[in-house]
């Protein structure tokens, strides 16, 4: 774990939050350099709003543009059929169980949205 790493945890499927935070603030955390790396886990029901918005998936590629790192939770996406369509959007996918719970442990910077 980097101490200047910044993991936003992102569970909220609405799309004004995932606009108006998890997004504006990723991007700019990267434009401004508040962190130096920053990674968006899709969790949960946000999978589905990934795989169906194409507002979203033109964010995910500007903050990937930006260096924000995106990865999805492949449990979640086995459990909602999303693998597939995740994998064509081309985002990291893999459990993040275990990785969650080490940075918890570590006491990781993860911003939970």
């Amino acid at each position: 774990m980097k101490e200047n790493q910044l993991y936003i945890l992102w569970t909220n499927d609405n799309l004004i939050t995932a606009e108006m935070m998890v997004f504006m603030y990723g991007i700019n955390s990267k434009r401004k350099k508040w962190w130096n790396e920053v990674t968006v886990i899709i969790w949960g029901a946000t999978a589905k709003l990934v795989a169906e918005n194409i507002k979203i998936q033109e964010l995910i590629e500007e903050a990937e543009l930006e260096g924000v790192h995106i990865s999805a939770c492949k449990s979640c996406a086995e459990h909602l059929g999303l693998l597939e369509k995740l994998e064509l959007l081309n985002i990291e996918i893999k459990y993040w169980g275990e990785p969650l719970t080490q940075l918890l442990r570590n006491n990781a910077h993860i911003l939970t949205i």
